[in-house]
């Protein structure tokens, strides 16, 4: 059960940390540390892209759902099984790494054009 819960947290902050790379320009445009922050979550997620690795979140997931039950495919709350399919939504490489250079140059065009 330790697992599974920890698993699940997981996925929360996964979710979270998604949101935020989508949305922590608006934030970061005020706050500096949170600027750095940001831009630095978003070129490690273009990296993450670039050479195809999978985000460490991810494999966290992966062996804490394996020390939970290895067979285990979907069992347990309705809320963390979709906001699984929102992480891990089921898109080709390329497309996800156009998202992914979209996001880096809108989050570019707050900080740098918008604040001028």
């Amino acid at each position: 059960m330790f697992y599974k819960v920890f698993a699940d947290i997981v996925v929360l902050v996964h979710f979270l940390w998604i949101l935020f790379l989508f949305f922590g320009a608006f934030w970061g445009i005020r706050n500096r540390a949170v600027r750095i922050f940001h831009i630095s979550g978003l070129a490690f997620a273009f990296i993450i892209q670039i050479f195809d690795w999978y985000c460490p979140l991810t494999h966290l997931e992966f062996w804490l759902r394996s020390k939970h039950a290895p067979a285990l495919a979907y069992t347990g709350s309705f809320i963390i099984y979709y906001v699984e399919k929102m992480v891990y939504i089921e898109l080709s490489r390329s497309l996800i790494l156009i998202f992914t250079l979209f996001l880096c140059g809108l989050n570019a065009w707050l900080y740098f054009v918008r604040k001028r």
